[in-house]
């Protein structure tokens, strides 16, 4: 009998739904609890006669990997493998598997929304008219704006396509070369947009990729998205552009530290859109991502 340890919290909530497909594969599961993410101290009692793991954003580091023998697949639930250490894991044979473009659509369409809030000042005349005033404000239409995506892999190009279908400009930039006409700098990008969206994934390059310096490209009047990873914006330097009034607001969905501290200065910050790492939520999006995940475990485990 093969044993899984099933540490990602969504597949979690609906474990009881598949515990007869890894019955009939005789699988042993072991489900520990989870609030958002386990540690390396909280895994490595866990790993010892461990065949598989299906995991969320887990730190699986190489003192996990040294811990767990037997340990012949990881996949992770999503798309996002950067809390693994995949260099560890290569030189012990182990795969690591993911569900590529798994919430392309919800993530895009967070954007899209964080986009349209701060255009047409949807939040703040929000706050505005319970407070007792009510006072029209000036916004913008997004075909007289100009949207720069940072990534243009599946969730930047889904971005991308509902940007356009809004009449606005499009620049893009990518660590990787594109034959895509709306191609520039990072500086160019960051320097002519009025919303910069992050849709790249975390890796060396990208870490801190919108730091004092980056943010300082950016117009006053300019918008900050991220819907894509936490790390990939230095925090005290965005709260310091924020604060001199630098950039106008920022959409943040993830965060370097999660969950977010109860009185962390964005909550305090009413040009701030904050949403708690939920952008891939999505009914079928994630129907697809559990049944997937399972394949993908039990494949490997009967290799």
């Amino acid at each position: 009998m093969k044993k899984v340890l099933i540490t990602a919290p969504y597949f979690q909530l609906v474990l009881d739904r598949y515990r007869g497909v890894f019955s009939d594969h005789n699988i042993e599961i072991l489900v520990p609890e989870v609030k958002e993410r386990m540690s390396e101290e909280e895994l490595l009692p866990l790993m010892g006669d461990i065949d598989g793991i299906l995991c969320g954003d887990d730190r699986i580091t190489e003192k996990v990997l040294a811990a767990a023998p037997k340990l012949k697949v990881i996949v992770k639930w999503g798309t996002g493998t950067d809390s693994i250490d995949k260099e560890a894991a290569a030189r012990r044979g182990i795969p690591v598997r993911n569900t590529p473009n798994a919430f392309t659509e919800p993530v895009a369409d967070t954007v899209m929304s964080y986009i349209l809030a701060f255009a047409r000042s949807t939040f703040d005349l929000d706050r505005k008219i319970r407070g007792g005033v009510w006072e029209k404000k000036l916004g913008k239409a997004l075909n007289e704006c100009t949207v720069g995506v940072i990534g243009i892999g599946n969730i930047g190009s889904a971005v991308i396509k509902r940007a356009q279908a809004f009449g606005a400009r499009i620049l893009g930039n990518d660590i990787k070369e594109k034959s895509f006409d709306f191609m520039v700098s990072l500086k160019e990008l960051l320097k002519e947009s009025d919303f910069v969206v992050l849709a790249c994934d975390l890796n060396p390059t990208s870490f801190h990729i919108m730091n004092a310096e980056t943010l300082s490209l950016m117009k006053p009047t300019a918008y900050l998205i991220n819907c894509a990873r936490g790390p990939l914006v230095e925090e005290k330097a965005l709260i310091n552009a924020l604060d001199s009034k630098k950039i106008a607001g920022v959409g943040l969905d993830v965060f370097e530290s999660e969950p977010l501290a109860a009185n962390h200065p964005f909550t305090k910050m009413e040009n701030v859109i904050l949403s708690p790492h939920n952008s891939n939520s999505s009914e079928k999006a994630w129907q697809r991502v559990h049944e997937n995940s399972i394949n993908i475990l039990i494949e490997e485990l009967l290799k």
